[in-house]
């Protein structure tokens, strides 16, 4: 794998410019290894863009990944499967949307339109894990944001046990709801509700709580000790990782915007006690456990 940068090392501004670059390398690489490895050709929809990547091998205990948005799994969770492939299923319950990058509202005007390029975003992301992906078909949420309706919470949740029904022994992986927003606050307490133990944390709306401390404090208000935190390192999967965010590239412009995640990730390796010296920087994911009684 080709060094990775070390974000800000020669200011804000250079990092996306640096890992553009190992990233261009890697798909290089990757491209080599096609004869001997399953390497994917994945396509980012809205671009056209081709990439590769190698095909996840899963084993283990399969999980289901219970997604707010198209984007959360992939933003938020995905280098752990990448570095750990378990058989996946991933239900997005909030598969509509009017949520476009404002340089592209012309061309994708309508929740058809949006929706249509996000379900094709979404299922090219979980093509390396051969997931298999359900779409519940609910509106997501729009600005002004206000609390979620009590009685969509009920019928989400009610919706969520019936498919988990047919997964009787995965393990869920849901939002840890970080942000406030109320598509994620919903997802959270639908899966609390469903017995859910695993979370992962948010970062769909970075910008959004990772700049300020407010949403962090409030989260950990709302939690108090009930959900322990625990770091997953993804800096051998990184780039891969990277490809991931360029298939949902056409909501996240500019590069600095689409690598903030990644930014993130680099701040999180260093809250890994015990992480070993590296040649080069360490990158990480957040989850949280939620504690016995």
């Amino acid at each position: 794998m080709p060094m990775l940068p070390a974000p800000d090392a020669q200011g804000i501004y250079t990092f996306p410019t640096d890992l553009m670059t190992a990233h261009l390398n890697w798909q290089e690489e990757t491209a080599t290894r096609k004869a001997k490895a399953p390497v994917l050709e994945v396509t980012a929809p809205h671009s056209g863009t081709h990439y590769v990547i190698e095909e996840r091998r899963p084993a283990g205990r399969p999980v289901v990944v219970i997604e707010p948005n198209h984007d959360d799994f992939a933003l938020s969770a995905s280098g752990l499967f990448l570095t750990r492939p378990r058989p996946l299923t991933v239900i997005t319950v909030f598969s509509r949307s009017l949520s476009v990058h404002p340089a592209l509202e012309a061309a994708y005007p309508t929740v058809e339109a949006v929706s249509t390029l996000r379900e094709r975003e979404g299922a090219e992301t979980l093509r390396p894990f051969g997931a298999a992906q359900h779409l519940l078909g609910h509106k997501d949420a729009a600005p002004p944001y206000r609390a979620y309706d009590p009685l969509r919470l009920e019928k989400i949740t009610e919706e969520l046990r019936s498919l988990l029904a047919g997964h009787p022994d995965a393990e869920l992986l849901a939002p840890a709801a970080v942000t406030r927003h109320p598509d994620h606050l919903l997802v959270h307490e639908a899966a609390r509700r469903l017995g859910c133990r695993w979370f992962f944390e948010d970062l769909a709306f970075w910008s959004t709580y990772a700049l300020t401390g407010c949403d962090q404090h409030l989260f950990r208000v709302r939690t108090g000790t009930s959900l322990a935190p625990e770091l997953a390192d993804i800096t051998d999967v990184l780039l891969d990782k990277v490809t991931l965010l360029h298939l949902h590239g056409s909501q996240m412009h500019p590069a600095a915007k689409m690598y903030r995640p990644i930014r993130h990730a680099w701040t999180v390796a260093e809250d890994r006690p015990g992480t070993p010296n590296r040649a080069g920087p360490a990158y990480a994911e957040r989850f949280y456990r939620q504690e016995t009684s």
